[in-house]
């Protein structure tokens, strides 16, 4: 294959006058309306969990069919991603985003409206298929609207309203499913202003990408293939491994069976891991342009190591706050410097489909965690599981450390942006 020679290439995107010009100090709309996207892809489970034991009594389920509820609306993103991606790239993220948003809402919001579990079903599925875009075209954007320490500033407060909003959607989710179980299932129906807003008031970079799919996915595999590159994939694997795995799935075990905690103290202690995410995400910026995107993302790994080793040893839940509170500061550094890091390695024409192959990785990484740590605790118990996970944390730190030097990343990619 020939080696693609980008700078030969015709103009590959629009910007808007100015937009990269300058440094933004606030938040500007741009952001505020990335921010909104953002909220809406973490909608779909985190707000119909609570309510999902209402939905078996209401259709007279067992609980291995209400399950679908979920794996209807997460099944379509595993198959889609990767071509709203390369369609990101090929037509504009707008074309997509707001047809994505529109599907979200009516097809989200109308499974509050029908008393039909195999067509509640299926508009689960629908809306799945337009949530497929939003995880992944926000942060697309952001890399495209922003460079160097804006960049990361922009990508850590985003990570902050994901923390915060998986954090809170529960707890409203819950409150709403007094008034009745459709409740929480009629909040997507906000996605049609949302849509709306982006359509008019979205001013971002656009690629206009004129070469042919072969050529397109020829260049892209020259991407995807780079050291670099592939390091980010890999470590996006096993954040959330150590995330599914150790945190999410065994965690909430050991301090329910072992520890005798309630679910509210469950679910207390997890609030607060999430705020500590969201607190230090939202200085990204900063840390970025002190201590650069790579040390960062080592910190995180090493974080996350300290966070989980000593949970087996501890007697009490209380014990936990400080290791927790750790935890969470390190996913709120290892999620939104990766997410950087990726941005900065995608030229403007290939960042879409990066993006979608790097949620393939999130993906990945969220089902393989609790297999691998379910395998851990059938061979050495609780602490097999999380020291596992420890393990597992430790290899990310490694990788970062041989593959990235530690210190500062670049500022901004060189690519046309």
């Amino acid at each position: 294959m020939t080696t693609p020679t980008h700078p030969a290439k015709p103009a590959l995107a629009t910007e808007p006058t100015g937009e990269r010009a300058r440094k933004p100090s606030g938040v500007d709309a741009n952001l505020l309306i990335v921010f909104g996207v953002t909220l809406f892809a973490v909608l779909g489970v985190s707000t119909i969990a609570p309510v999902l034991p209402s939905v078996v009594a209401e259709f007279n389920l067992s609980e291995t069919q209400s399950g679908l509820l979920i794996t209807a609306f997460t099944l379509p993103g595993v198959i889609l991603t990767p071509f709203v991606g390369v369609f990101g790239d090929r037509l504009g993220r707008k074309k997509i985003l707001v047809p994505a948003l529109l599907l979200f809402g009516l097809a989200g919001g109308s499974c509050g409206l029908t008393k039909d579990f195999g067509l509640l079903i299926l508009l689960r599925i629908l809306q799945g298929a337009g949530a497929s875009a939003l995880s992944t075209l926000n942060t697309t954007i952001i890399g495209d609207l922003y460079q160097g320490p804006e960049r990361a500033r922009a990508m850590g407060l985003n990570a902050s309203v994901l923390s915060l909003a998986v954090a809170s959607y529960p707890i409203i989710g819950g409150s709403l499913a007094v008034f009745g179980w459709n409740y929480p299932f009629l909040l997507p129906w906000l996605a049609v202003p949302m849509a709306v807003a982006v359509a008019r008031f979205l001013t971002a970079p656009e690629p206009l990408n004129g070469q042919a799919l072969t050529d397109y996915l020829g260049d892209a595999w020259h991407e995807i293939k780079k050291p670099r590159m592939l390091a980010v994939f890999a470590s996006s694997v096993l954040i959330f491994v150590v995330l599914y795995g150790g945190y999410l799935t065994y965690l909430s075990l050991y301090l329910g069976r072992v520890l005798g905690s309630s679910p509210v103290v469950i679910g207390l202690l997890m609030f607060v891991t999430s705020v500590s995410t969201a607190l230090v995400s939202s200085q990204l910026g900063a840390l970025g342009r002190r201590f650069g995107t790579n040390t960062l993302l080592a910190v995180g790994f090493a974080g996350y190591a300290v966070g989980l080793v000593v949970v087996p040893l501890a007697r009490s839940v209380w014990a936990l706050a400080v290791p927790l509170l750790v935890f969470g500061a390190a996913h709120g550094l290892n999620l939104p410097s990766l997410q950087t890091m990726l941005a900065e390695e995608a030229p403007l024409e290939h960042r879409g489909l990066m993006m979608s192959l790097n949620g393939m990785m999130l993906r990945t990484g969220q089902t393989l965690g609790p297999l691998v740590m379910g395998l851990a605790f059938g061979a050495w118990g609780y602490r097999g599981a999380f020291w596992t996970a420890t393990l597992v944390a430790l290899a990310g730190l490694a990788l970062v450390l041989v593959v990235f030097t530690p210190g500062r990343a670049p500022a901004g990619d060189n690519r046309q942006a």
